[in-house]
């Protein structure tokens, strides 16, 4: 049996390093690697579930093509790559290249992906989109504030006096963090947890505080005004690394407690405590999680959450800080920041960069000159995971041709004209990088691809050559399709950093070349004040909101007079689940032992209010679209929610896009489908 060194590179926080153990051409056992020390425990459930997922009966193993009766038949790829250069040349000829849409997600990570785009380029264009369903508030609220997207070591955290997980629940979406937080708690550190629902990682927590979800911010500022009135400001550290304090203070100097807790719904006595907790114990990390920032306010949230740390003094020492991304291992990328995110004013000659991720099916719909005629979808399953699931279909629907590389049968696969099968993480090598720990990582071929299955890169190799394009520039954007021309354009990507070779990483993961321990440590911000910025005028100027954080109420909240909340009284929670990451691994028979189906959470006074009962099927709806599913009881919730996790295939019961709407956070072209109200009843 045979051992190697790789790595999961799905979108998760821990990105694990894994032994895995290969006999007789399959995949047998999957084991923990101790050189990577925020993952040393071991991979999670689903990355266990690799020695399943790669051997699926399920897998698709052959191109298929989509029949008169809506099913699929088998087709070699001789007919699968004919129809498509077929069909990409009649478009570019006819409406122009950037008639085809490429859609590529983050099903997986690494530096291959990028060939992709390679292959647009040299085939005379596309239409692209620009903005992320994960975190680009986020990211851009720490980049005005900080001016850079990093945060101390993972395992630092078991240094901190004080924890608050912010949105986040680490027990199932981030199990290794929990390590290094069992460990500060162990050495008289405390865990605050601030989120609707009682989670599994509220259950180590000294205090759980519920607000009115997307009201955070209100929350975030009142704490402030008491750190200010209670002189549990670090003047020091202020005047030396914070620009724009006195503004910052006048302008929370009427956010009171009282104020807040009308707001937020959140007991003045425990914004009392949580400003007591900030302004006493030293050091504090606050870590703020994905899910609560994808409200239309989130990104003011965000910065009134860091000013916390920033007027106390958190940043730049152990134990202590903001964590949110961690983008020091992404040292490949020359463009870090959510400018990346920013479309251009005008598309360039090349790739028109015009379709907002968070409205995918309504710009599809819009888009002219030219209009969308044909998508290519790679890495992602946008007709379950974008928001607004009937508008994605009903854009999808109307495009003439559509292909989808996928390793199963996905919502969107099913709305293809021609499906390629994709190869899994084990049957090509790649480089890859995580978003939570500073290391470079292996994920390395140990498996031969099964069927007919050609990896996204070869597909390119092949289109590419069929097409004519120059074979000169071929050769130099995309890895022909041999072991050893991937390990060539792997081992080029790697060249300019000395300390980092592939002989070296197939053994263990590699920190990133000048990473930081503890991040901002020489307090050095790479911001327009060279400050951390509460006075961000960068924020108004690019974003058009306040240049203070500055709480408004969210564009879909029940308190709003004129959005239809006594009809829709509820907020639809749509959090992640530890069994899936998204829409993916809950087609696997492992999986499903656990998580068999999709439920929906409600409190007890909701559920009583509409004479549901526990095991009762209800509908959840809006004007937007519907899902039906079993309601189970949870004395956790707060009242005025319903939660379903997000990622269920409409196959599987029905996904939670149908009640969202396609809109952007305040900033960084996010998706804000949390901002979601909806009704609940007993389906008869």
């Amino acid at each position: 049996m045979a051992t190697y060194t790789t790595v999961c590179p799905r979108n998760c926080y821990s990105t694990c390093t894994m032994k895995v153990h290969v006999e007789n051409g399959r995949l047998r056992r999957i084991d923990p690697h101790p050189g990577n020390q925020a993952t040393s425990e071991g991979p999670c459930l689903k990355g266990l579930s690799y020695v399943e997922r790669v051997h699926s009966p399920d897998r698709i193993l052959y191109p298929h093509r989509r029949n008169a009766s809506g099913g699929f038949d088998r087709i070699s790829w001789d007919e699968a790559l004919a129809t498509i250069v077929e069909r990409l040349g009649h478009f570019k000829e006819t409406f122009g290249p950037q008639s085809i849409l490429y859609y590529s997600a983050s099903g997986t990570k690494g530096l291959l992906n990028g060939v992709g785009m390679e292959f647009w380029r040299m085939f005379g264009g596309c239409t692209t989109t620009y903005g992320d369903l994960c975190w680009p508030a986020g990211l851009e609220a720490t980049r005005l504030t900080l001016g850079d997207n990093k945060h101390n070591a993972p395992w630092d955290i078991a240094n901190a006096k004080l924890i608050i997980l912010w949105g986040k629940n680490a027990a199932e979406t981030n199990i290794h963090q929990m390590v290094y937080i069992n460990r500060a708690l162990d050495n008289g550190g405390k865990l605050v947890v601030i989120d609707p629902r009682r989670t599994e990682t509220s259950e180590r927590a000294q205090l759980l505080i519920q607000p009115r979800p997307g009201s955070d911010g209100a929350l975030a500022l009142a704490v402030a005004h008491l750190l200010i009135k209670n002189q549990h400001v670090d003047g020091s550290f202020v005047d030396k690394h914070v620009y724009g304090f006195s503004e910052f203070a006048a302008s929370v100097e009427n956010f009171t407690p009282e104020k807040a807790a009308t707001i937020s719904d959140v007991p003045v006595e425990f914004i009392h405590e949580l400003a007591s907790d900030i302004g006493t114990l030293k050091p504090v990390t606050i870590n703020a999680g994905f899910g609560m920032q994808r409200y239309t306010n989130s990104g003011q949230t965000m910065r009134a959450m860091m000013a916390l740390l920033a007027i106390t003094g958190n940043i730049g020492a152990p134990g202590a800080g903001w964590i949110f991304a961690n983008l020091q291992g992404d040292v490949f990328d020359k463009v870090k920041d959510p400018i990346a995110f920013y479309p251009p004013k005008e598309p360039d000659d090349i790739v028109r960069v015009s379709i907002s991720t968070s409205r995918l099916g309504s710009d599809m719909l819009a888009t002219n000159d030219p209009p969308i005629k044909m998508a290519w979808v790679e890495r992602g399953n946008p007709v379950t995971q974008n928001p607004e699931t009937n508008t994605v279909l009903r854009a999808f629907r109307s495009l003439d041709f559509r292909v989808v590389v996928e390793q199963f049968m996905t919502d969107t696969a099913r709305e293809a004209d021609i499906v390629l099968p994709a190869k899994t993480m084990f049957e090509q090598s790649d480089v890859t990088w995580a978003y939570w720990h500073p290391y470079i990582q292996l994920k390395q071929k140990v498996l031969e691809p099964p069927g007919e299955v050609k990896p996204e890169t070869e597909v390119y190799w092949h289109l590419a050559r069929q097409l004519g394009l120059p074979e000169a520039v071929v050769r130099e954007r995309i890895p022909a399709p041999d072991d050893a021309s991937i390990d060539s354009y792997l081992e080029r990507r790697l060249a300019p950093f000395s300390e980092i070779t592939l002989a070296a990483l197939k053994e263990n993961p590699i920190l990133a070349p000048g990473y930081e321990e503890v991040a901002f440590s020489e307090r050095a911000f790479p911001t327009p004040s060279g400050k951390i910025e509460l006075l961000s005028l960068q924020a108004q100027e690019w974003w058009g909101v306040a240049p203070l954080p500055e709480f408004v109420e969210s564009a879909e909240s029940v308190r709003r007079e004129s959005d239809g909340s006594r009809r829709f009284p509820l907020y639809f929670m749509t959090p992640n689940t530890k069994n899936r990451i998204h829409s993916q691994f809950n087609n696997l028979r492992m999986i499903r032992e656990v998580s068999p189906g999709p439920f929906a959470l409600i409190s007890p006074a909701d559920a009583k209010a509409r004479g549901i009962s526990a095991g009762d099927t209800v509908r959840i709806f809006n004007d937007r679209g519907e899902m039906k599913t079993e309601a189970r009881i949870d004395y956790g919730m707060k009242a005025g929610l319903v939660s379903v996790t997000n990622g269920w295939w409409i196959s599987e019961g029905g996904t939670v896009n149908f009640c969202s709407l396609g809109r952007e956070t305040d900033m960084g072209h996010g998706a804000a489908f949390h901002d979601n109200l909806v009704q609940v009843e007993r389906d008869a």
